[in-house]
């Protein structure tokens, strides 16, 4: 089992350097696989979107709670750090033109030694989508069509560069340098709680964050991602599985738990707060506790 943390959001305080420095660096020496990066692009007062993983329709966080791009925080990170990894979850995918974000992610993992993986997500804000250029009611074609882009221009290495000419997107003859770093590209995980997200995940992608879910309907989920991978002649043992959890509750037993369950990697989230020094001790006596293998 992996364990990621979730860089603390909710507290307002990532945006902030120091805390945020510091904060990377406990967690790697705690000995957890990766710090994890939430996007919102923008957050339109008063949307009317309904946010689904709540029972209020709205999101825990405060419309004018500092979010940082997640690329640009983690190759702050980066700079911070020197072997934890890196990840977004999730990166709401219909905000970005992929021949762009091509650059940044490979950028991200060329500088880091590797280090990135990405989670993607079609989004459930309509607001902040349209405000990014993109239309709602196609985003996930797009997605579709955007993961192939991404994985092209990472993958091509011909003199000539590589084509495309999709619905969404067209060029010719596109090479982008530098490549990322790790053989076969940046792992991309899609995020999600429907079942075309896990049939994303099985036909293009590297593993499966179901958010919001569990019992049956997570099982259900799992299974019809391996079946679309084995539809698409893709290994589905090769996929994993991210579930999540908090800090302050996990244990071995748990963790056992949701391995039970498919996981193979869990995302922690830390107690709110911005209190440094409380959040390390809650970061050091989980570790402890999981019997990570830190400084």
């Amino acid at each position: 089992m992996r364990y990621a943390v979730m860089a603390p959001v909710a507290a307002g305080v990532t945006a902030r350097p120091d805390w945020m420095g510091e904060f990377a660096r406990h967690a790697e020496e705690c000995g957890f696989e990766s710090i994890v990066a939430v996007e919102h692009a923008v957050v339109v007062s008063r949307y009317s979107s309904v946010y689904p993983y709540a029972s209020s329709g709205k999101m825990e966080l405060a419309d004018d709670c500092d979010i940082p791009d997640p690329l640009d925080l983690l190759m702050f990170l980066a700079a911070h750090t020197t072997r934890i990894e890196l990840a977004t979850g999730v990166l709401v995918l219909p905000n970005h033109h992929p021949v762009v974000l091509a650059k940044r992610a490979a950028t991200i993992d060329a500088l880091s030694g590797g280090r990135l993986h990405l989670c993607v997500g079609m989004g459930w804000m309509r607001e902040e989508i349209e405000a990014c250029g993109a239309e709602f009611e196609t985003r996930g074609r797009r997605a579709d069509e955007q993961i192939d882009v991404l994985r092209k221009l990472w993958d091509d290495r011909s003199p000539t560069g590589v084509d495309h000419d999709g619905r969404f997107f067209s060029f010719a003859g596109a090479m982008t340098y530098p490549k990322p770093a790790r053989p076969g590209g940046i792992p991309i995980h899609i995020g999600g709680h429907s079942r075309a997200a896990a049939r994303r995940a099985g036909r293009r992608g590297d593993g499966l964050q179901p958010l919001g879910v569990g019992g049956a309907e997570l099982r259900e989920l799992i299974d019809l991602m391996r079946q679309e991978a084995e539809a698409a002649d893709r290994d589905p043992d090769a996929l994993e599985v991210t579930l999540g959890h908090l800090v302050s509750a996990i244990t071995t037993e748990k963790a056992e738990s949701l391995a039970a369950r498919g996981a193979s990697r869990i995302v922690l989230q830390t107690t709110p707060t911005t209190d440094l020094d409380a959040v390390k001790d809650e970061l050091s006596a989980c570790a402890q506790r999981l019997g990570l293998a830190g400084r």
